[in-house]
This record gives C-alpha cells, structure tokens and sequence, in this order.
C-alpha cells in the first residue's frame, strides 16, 4: 500500500530571510542528548526523496534559533539548508536566494523534498520549508515554535503560499 509522504517546509520568521548567518560545515556537532540523523548516501539518479523527508521529520523539536543551522536550532532556511547538506546539497543560506535555485515547480506537482516558499513578513519570499507529502511541509516556524509539521492548505498558509522549487 502507498503511504502518502508529507510535504515539509521550513521557518516562518523574517529572520529566516534577514540573518545573513553563516552555515557550519556539514554535518555538525550533535547537540548533547541528541543523536545525528543518518545520511545515507545519494541514488544513482540524485538524491533519495523519502529519506531526506525522513531526515528532515527526525528533526521534529529541535527549537527555533535566529540565525540557526544546525542541531542547537533552526531558523527557516538554515534548516532547509542543514537537511540538504546531508545529501551533499548546498543551498544558499538566505531564503530570497533559496528561492531563486533549483527549477519552479506548480503547486499540482509538488512532491516530497521539493521546497516550499511563502510570504510572510514582506512582498516576495521570506519563509521556506520542506515539501513532505499530500498537503503538509515540515519548517522551523519561529521564534516561539519547534521544527513541526504543517498543512499547506491551512487558512494561515494557504494564501502565503509563493511558489515552489526542486532542487534534486
């Protein structure tokens, strides 16, 4: 039976868009208490969709953290970017130049561990996540949130929904 993979996206803050933070090499100092995720290595073909979505739920809790990429917390891009890197992908650190890589995508053919982009606190993209699956994305939400699960069609996000890329 298939099981419908859920559709990720990463942070909700315009600090997401606005830190300039700079990424740690990857993979990262493992925050005490807190095993890495495994990477296992790419496909042939490109990366392996299901296990980057599967990377990136492991993550479920790790905190909001401005200006954050790695386990200690994530801001919105600097998670996207940190699930990627796993896989040997480099994605640019800030959201509005996240946005600008890989190939647009409609809302119809989104599939999982494309990237989700919305706006949130300004004109033109300044929140990303992960696509997971049917209508949900996995983001680092805020400066009040945890890595979490989100609807795509939710009344919040729904009308913010920008557009879409895939980078793999």
């Amino acid at each position: 039976m298939k099981r419908t993979l859920l559709v990720l996206v990463v942070g909700l803050s315009s600090a997401c868009a606005s830190t300039g933070a700079v990424p740690r090499p990857f993979p990262t100092a493992v925050r005490p208490g807190r095993s890495a995720p495994a990477s296992p290595p790419a496909p042939a073909g490109g990366i392996d969709d299901y296990a980057l979505v599967g990377t990136a739920l492991s993550l479920r809790g790790v905190p909001y953290r401005d200006g954050g990429s790695d386990l200690t917390g994530f801001d919105c891009s600097g998670f996207t970017q940190y699930v990627f890197g796993q896989y040997g992908i480099t994605l640019p650190r800030s959201v509005r130049e996240q946005f600008q890589t890989g190939r647009p995508i409609t809302p119809q053919d989104v599939a999982p561990g494309d990237l989700i982009f919305f706006s949130t606190t300004a004109p033109g993209a300044s929140h990303v996540g992960i696509a997971i699956g049917g209508d949900e994305f996995i983001h680092a939400p805020s400066s009040t949130g945890v890595v979490r699960v989100e609807r795509m069609g939710s009344s919040y996000w729904g009308p913010r929904f920008i557009g879409a890329k895939r980078v793999s």
